[in-house]
């Protein structure tokens, strides 16, 4: 994949170097050294010039980089995912449940990674896997994938910054207070290569931001005459419980992240009393209602790496989660 960029030199940025003006700009020092080699990937004004070169106010600055072959051990392979914008420097796409963004020896070709490589496959172009945002294999929603190595370099900067912010919707167990932060450190726990904790002395810092939208009870389905009768759903907020007072409630959560620790979401909200629906490495004896931890990324908000747009995605509710908040439950259907 190849892509080309160009830029006149504004007033302000006379007299810099040419290295110094990209790495303004966000270029990674591993990207200048890649284009060293050819003389046509940096040019002023038509002509080949060096990193330490000059500019002056009215410059045209021409950058090319390239990708000549694609990501090393990723299978094109089809795995199912949904675009949900594409330019000529990122994808921004809706992962949805079961699906890994990279391969590993237990899933090597059914991942993300592996179907975006079939779809650049397809049109004849490499490409470089170059995932900027992380989500949890089970866990739905936006991600954003950049197509080159400079759009990479920018969002990655960006991510460290705190200037991509990113919004979850989660079920969690019981009733979550209005809103709230989780200031708690994450790290490993104990020798797992999965399992995350809040780790006072050894841990990442991590910041969660929690508002409670709405909540509702856990119903049952009327008797049957069975002990254990499965659950059919969940009661809306508005809807009036019959039967038993005391069914367990949940609440649908809107989470924002300051960071992003592997499982943030997950561990925070198991570490203040409301783990997520669903979720069984952090909740084994939850409750039952979906198959895999209630968590969907909902809304991206960033500044477009080249054009410098402000750029806004949303992704609905996977019908898993919003059956289980919006579907009514046996029991209040009776009348």
């Amino acid at each position: 994949m190849e892509r080309v960029l160009s830029y006149q030199i504004p007033k302000n940025d006379r007299g810099k170097s040419v290295h110094e003006f990209l790495r303004g700009l966000g270029y990674s020092r591993h990207i200048l050294l890649s284009m060293k080699p050819d003389p046509a990937a940096v040019m002023k004004n038509g002509a080949p010039v060096r990193m330490s070169g000059l500019l002056q106010e009215g410059d045209v600055l021409r950058i090319t980089v390239r990708d000549e072959s694609s990501s090393e051990n990723i299978i094109p392979a089809p795995v199912p995912f949904d675009i949900v914008f594409e330019d000529s420097d990122l994808l921004v796409v809706s992962k949805p449940s079961g699906v890994a963004i990279h391969p590993a020896i237990s899933h090597p070709a059914n991942t993300l990674a592996n179907g975006i490589a079939l779809y650049f496959k397809k049109q004849g172009i490499p490409y470089v896997f170059r995932c900027i945002n992380r989500l949890d294999r089970d866990t739905t929603g936006l991600l954003i994938v950049a197509k080159n190595k400079v759009s990479a370099s920018i969002l990655e900067r960006d991510l460290r910054l705190r200037e991509i912010h990113r919004t979850y919707l989660a079920i969690a167990e019981g009733l979550l207070p209005e809103k709230g932060t989780v200031n708690a450190p994450v790290g490993r726990k104990n020798s797992s290569l999965i399992e995350r904790c809040v780790d006072w002395e050894n841990g990442d810092t991590a910041v969660t931001h929690f508002r409670r939208l709405r909540y509702f009870p856990l119903c049952a389905l009327p008797d049957t005459g069975e002990e254990d009768a499965p659950l059919s759903g969940f009661c809306p907020a508005a809807a009036p419980t019959q039967g038993k007072a005391d069914l367990p409630m949940l609440s649908l959560a809107e989470l924002h992240l300051e960071t992003g620790r592997t499982h943030q979401i997950r561990v925070h909200m198991a570490h203040i009393g409301h783990p997520l629906l669903g979720d069984t490495l952090y909740n084994p004896e939850g409750l039952p209602g979906i198959s895999r931890q209630a968590l969907h990324s909902w809304k991206l908000d960033f500044i477009h790496p080249i054009t410098k747009e402000q750029m806004h995605f949303e992704s609905p509710l996977p019908a898993d989660m919003e059956a289980v908040v919006n579907v009514p439950c046996q029991r209040n259907l009776k009348r």
